[in-house]
């Protein structure tokens, strides 16, 4: 009921914004159709409701629909939760345990992230999702996980009463010839009639809605399922042939690289380990960092407190409201508050190392698919939501990662642009850049030098 009346509230109402968005508009167009069309066809054609196998189908048609909607809508409308603006720890000597966000004009608190999208910070961000408009975090993690539980098991159930609908319509309906199929769809064979006939238009409508409920199992079943593998696939090429414009013999820098393991983790096998998917990213990073540089230190995840079920009562609770603030975490022994950020500190300046700079040798408008840059730039083009940046010839960026045909990276600023504007990243094509001769000097680090870094 408190989560409720939170999302009535006055100053909560400019959320309803969310809800013109394609994703929420197709998810609750594909909620709506397959619920109302397995209502209709078990009381019309499948499961009257005056028998007591009926009644208990449809209540449960009923109960599927509101826990779905009611998961789904906390999950976007009380959102994840954010850092206040302007936050900073309560003991300033903290401070250099943390990052800075220049946009939010705070420091990041352990295991919040900066979401582009939101324009703010949020607490424990495990993604954001184009399906309900808004981030994945602290607040809304039990919501969003039982939304990605439920809906698969509402679509089975519904997609079942397709299946049978259809099954004993047609069974009297189908006539078998040497060359040829016939279906009588003028009539029912069955007695008593129902009250609406199986027409033409039921069977399409169903069938249409059967491809829904099906579609929409396996997809979001597979985001239940392997919903940290894009991380891990977005992390295994993150560091991909930086070193020039050719596909090269030898990866960039021959970092270490994180590489994109067949082995999904499962959301509640995250949420067991108490985790999200880009602290499970950070975490492999930073396994990968210390074998490459042969460091002589173990990274020990700090909010993993060794029993499943402590882990799962952070983000289950019978009130709904989880546990803590969203600031500060319970940590297991051996480990502090910022053992974690302090592990992104480390990889973030070790990314600053392994940065290559480039000058642009060719316009770039910042084109998702830009027509003049190759047919090869056009058919690969990084399937993310992530920006494009606009590029002029003799401009400089910083390149963090990429893939063959594409690279990410920061554009570097001068005094000339616009104060307040802190960073320009995002994708550009290869084709566009050109590697500056003092990098070249760099890119390989000494055997005796990568210990010491």
């Amino acid at each position: 009921m408190g989560t409720f009346c939170s999302v009535i509230k006055f100053e909560n109402l400019q959320e309803l914004k969310r809800l013109c968005h394609w994703g929420p508009i197709i998810a609750l167009g594909v909620i709506a159709i397959c619920s109302t069309m397995a209502m209709i066809d078990s009381v019309l054609w499948y499961w009257p409701l005056h028998t007591t196998g009926g009644s208990v189908n449809f209540i449960m048609l009923i109960n599927w629909t509101v826990m779905i909607l009611y998961n789904y809508f906390n999950a976007m409308f009380v959102g994840p939760g954010f850092v206040p603006l302007g936050w900073k720890p309560e003991i300033s000597q903290d401070t250099m345990y943390l990052q800075y966000c220049k946009v939010c004009q705070a420091y990041k608190a352990p295991r919040s992230h900066h979401c582009r999208k939101c324009n703010r910070c949020v607490m424990k961000m495990d993604h954001h999702c184009p399906w309900i408009n808004n981030c994945c975090g602290y607040q809304n993690h039990a919501s969003f996980t039982l939304f990605l539980l439920l809906a698969p098991l509402g679509c089975i159930h519904a997609a079942f009463i397709f299946v049978m609908t259809m099954y004993t319509q047609l069974y009297n309906r189908l006539s078998f010839g040497w060359n040829t199929v016939k279906i009588d769809m003028s009539a029912a064979r069955r007695d008593p009639l129902p009250i609406v006939p199986f027409g033409l238009a039921a069977f399409a409508a169903t069938l249409f809605a059967l491809g829904l409920a099906l579609g929409t199992t396996i997809a979001v079943g597979m985001l239940f399922v392997i919903q940290s593998l894009a991380l891990s696939a977005q992390a295994g090429v993150e560091w991909h042939d930086l070193s020039s414009l050719q596909p090269p013999p030898k990866l960039f820098l021959t970092c270490y690289t994180v590489s994109v393991k067949a082995q999904p983790d499962f959301k509640m096998k995250i949420i067991l380990r108490n985790k999200t998917s880009i602290e499970s990213w950070i975490e492999e990073k930073a396994k990968d960092r210390i074998h490459y540089y042969q460091l002589d230190e173990v990274f020990v995840f700090p909010y993993d407190m060794g029993s499943r079920w402590r882990n799962f009562k952070q983000v289950f609770t019978w009130s709904g409201v989880p546990e803590g603030d969203g600031l500060e975490w319970p940590v297991r022994e051996g480990c502090h508050q910022y053992s974690l950020t302090i592990e992104q500190l480390k990889q973030k300046a070790d990314k600053r190392v392994r940065s290559v700079r480039y000058k642009v040798i060719e316009d770039y408008s910042g084109a998702c698919c830009p027509l003049n840059k190759g047919i090869k730039t056009f058919f690969t083009s990084p399937c993310t939501e992530e920006p494009r940046i606009q590029l002029q010839k003799g401009e400089f960026v910083l390149a963090t990662r990429g893939l063959r045909y594409w690279l990410y990276g920061d554009k570097i600023l001068d005094d000339s642009f616009i104060k307040g504007v802190s960073r320009i990243r995002g994708w550009f094509p290869r084709k566009c850049v050109e590697k500056c001769p003092c990098d070249s000097e760099t890119d390989q680090a000494p055997e005796g030098e990568k210990k010491n870094r």
